[in-house]
């Protein structure tokens, strides 16, 4: 009988760290849009929020305040039939702010050959940060900024290749 335990795959390609923002943002069943087509690198910073500080007694103190992660997509190239360009259009030429602009971003990782991989979903907000570019085609390149309630579990593709579902950890 073989292991039904899932094997490492070893050391991982950047494709198989994937980042989605649902694109229905907000609506009763996520959408999982896949960012990276036009991109050529791309990361989640961090931005750890931390100060040093020196006591009177010449003691080095780390305060550690947590995180503030981003992602900037810098190249997305406007496509009508992609499921963010309406919104991240209306967001741009509407200048729209707040509860406009907020979704979630799923992140999954694929590091073994199974059929559900290690998977984190968390609101977000999607700015777009211009529009217009060069010859060729229209960029709007936007910023996700993560914005807590993050949640772990599994993702696995569902139906079509490019359709996920993310299962929160029991």
């Amino acid at each position: 009988m073989p292991d039904p335990t899932p094997t490492p795959v070893g050391k991982l390609k950047r494709s198989y760290l994937l980042h989605f923002i649902d694109s229905t943002f907000g609506g009763q069943s996520p959408s999982w849009f896949l960012i990276g087509r036009d991109i050529e690198d791309m990361s989640v910073e961090l931005n750890p929020d931390t100060s040093i500080k020196k006591n009177i007694l010449d003691q080095t103190v780390a305060e550690d305040n947590g995180y503030e992660p981003s992602i900037s997509a810098d190249t997305y190239y406007a496509n009508t039939g992609d499921a963010i360009y309406s919104k991240l259009k209306d967001i741009a030429m509407n200048r729209k702010t707040g509860e406009d602009c907020a979704t979630k971003v799923m992140e999954v990782i694929i590091d073994d050959d199974g059929s559900s991989h290690s998977a984190w979903v968390e609101d977000c907000v999607v700015k777009p940060q211009s529009y217009g570019g060069s010859q060729g085609a229209v960029n709007i390149p936007f910023n996700i900024y993560f914005n807590g309630n993050r949640t772990v579990g599994t993702a696995a593709k569902t139906g079509t290749p490019a359709a996920w579902a993310f299962t929160p950890a029991s």
